[in-house]
């Protein structure tokens, strides 16, 4: 038992210098994927997240939850049209989405930060307009004629506009900001925002020291397919044009090089459901996942 104790006091040692690194840093971190649904992982990501907050690191949750939606909308019956493959969300979609994610899924991970001893408020992008969001329209080309049509997907959105005044006033306190992606258009309309687009919005606004973006994947990979531990803005566009950056994994890397460009020092692409992953990146040598920064 005493060796367990020196082991505890020597990790507690080890962290000292990370500790003094990241004193009053505001880290923004995007909690989803798998983790967000099993329980034991959402009481370690809570555990460690009300850690971050006593060790004097400023954590903004911004949360996901599109399986979640999915469930809700097929109890309801509700049933969704797809356009090349992506979803429409009308209005009878965006009221669920609403629900579901500024709801259920919102009050869940407040509740779990409370129950570790944190002070964790629930908010959306609608509170105090905090995302002003515009339609997002996407581009996609006819393979047979070549030409170019604008898809309208109904209220998904692309925030134009992060008004951080809340944040501050959270970030200056005890208390936790979690966020549902759920933003606000300026005639009042809502829309469904992607999680990982408006955790780097807000990151950006804040010129968060970090950006942590909780995936289903260790990270990112190169040509030899082994996770890479950092790469510089210029080489994440490069792996993109070659190809070796691809499917899912593109997105990711375009919000993170998008809120480095708005003043985020850095970007970490690591697996949410690795027990104790922020802890690992930010209080350790060792790290997790892929850290994408400045050329």
């Amino acid at each position: 038992m005493k060796r367990d104790w020196i082991a505890t006091a020597r990790t507690l040692s080890d962290a000292l210098p990370f500790l003094q690194r990241y004193d009053g840093a505001r880290v923004v971190v995007k909690f989803g994927g798998h983790a967000m649904g099993d329980a034991a992982a959402l009481e370690r990501f809570a555990r460690d997240i009300v850690l971050m907050k006593q060790c004097n690191v400023h954590p903004i949750i911004v949360h996901g939850g599109g399986p979640q939606i999915e469930e809700m909308l097929k109890r309801l019956a509700i049933r969704s049209e797809f356009v090349d493959g992506l979803r429409v969300t009308d209005e009878a979609t965006v009221e669920v989405v609403e629900m579901v994610l500024a709801g259920r899924i919102n009050k869940a991970i407040v509740t779990a930060l409370n129950r570790q001893g944190g002070k964790a408020v629930g908010l959306s992008g609608k509170d105090a307009d905090l995302m002003i969001c515009e339609k997002t329209l996407k581009k996609t080309r006819d393979p047979e004629s070549n030409i170019e049509k604008v898809l309208d997907l109904g209220f998904v959105g692309t925030p134009v506009e992060v008004n951080p005044g809340l944040l501050e006033t959270f970030i200056a306190s005890d208390y936790i900001p979690v966020i549902a992606p759920v933003g606000v258009g300026r005639a009042g309309e809502t829309f469904n925002v992607n999680g990982d687009t408006a955790a780097g919005a807000i990151a950006g606004a804040l010129k968060a020291e970090r950006l942590l973006l909780l995936t289903d994947v260790a990270g990112v990979k190169g040509e030899d397919g082994e996770v890479m531990t950092d790469i510089t803005q210029d080489r994440a566009e490069s792996l993109i044009a070659s190809g070796v950056i691809s499917g899912g994994m593109i997105p990711k890397c375009r919000t993170a090089l998008d809120a480095i460009e708005a003043g985020v020092d850095a970007v970490v692409i690591l697996d949410g459901r690795a027990p104790h992953a922020c802890l690992l990146e930010l209080f350790t040598s060792h790290g997790a996942g892929t850290l994408i920064r400045r050329a």
